[in-house]
């Protein structure tokens, strides 16, 4: 009996959405753990979730007719802080791209990224701001003063480098198999 119980709570766990009691009832029926009812499961769910009552950080959590384990609300701050820190760990092909003509070129202006990479970048600008990965360094002085972006220290944290020095070199990703013609000296 308490083997049924671990596998409901095994189900439970293992779901990204909330699972139904039929849902439960299809799996172990067809798994052959056990002949059970939906009942039956329903009352191990409540004898799982009274088990998360005491001094867990996550509960049993009733949700679009079916059941989740969720942090507790006092652990709210906690983990929106650890979903901010991974957000800014994610980056675009887009994003990459237009960080990498920053990192190269800067100081530099969006119209001038826009000219390298031939699409609009507003958005993907706006994101590394968001990000902190690119800092506003300034204007440039030519007509209409547009804003100068460089990388940040986060940028230099983030991608393990103490300076734009130590970025790679345009001749450590040359390939003499790529080149077309004769070399000339």
């Amino acid at each position: 009996m308490e083997s049924l119980q671990l596998n409901i709570e095994a189900l439970i766990f293992a779901s990204e959405q909330s699972i139904s009691v039929n849902e439960i009832y299809q799996v172990l029926l067809a798994t052959g753990t056990s002949s059970v009812t939906e009942e039956e499961i329903s009352l191990h769910i409540q004898a799982i979730k009274e088990k998360y009552e005491g001094n867990f950080a996550i509960g049993l959590v009733e949700l679009a007719g079916g059941y989740q384990f969720l942090s507790k609300k006092e652990y709210y701050q906690l983990v929106n802080q650890l979903q901010i820190q991974r957000s800014k760990k994610k980056l675009s092909q887009a994003a990459l791209e237009t960080l990498a003509i920053i990192a190269y070129r800067q100081p530099i202006t969006k119209l001038e990224v826009e000219q390298i990479r031939g699409v609009n970048c507003d958005y993907t600008i706006q994101k590394l701001l968001e990000k902190e990965l690119i800092t506003i360094s300034g204007k440039a002085e030519t007509i209409g003063k547009p804003i100068l972006y460089s990388t940040s220290p986060l940028f230099m944290d983030y991608f393990g480098i103490n300076s734009s020095a130590e970025l790679p070199q345009l001749k450590d990703f040359a390939n003499d198999a790529n080149e077309i013609g004769e070399q000339q000296e």
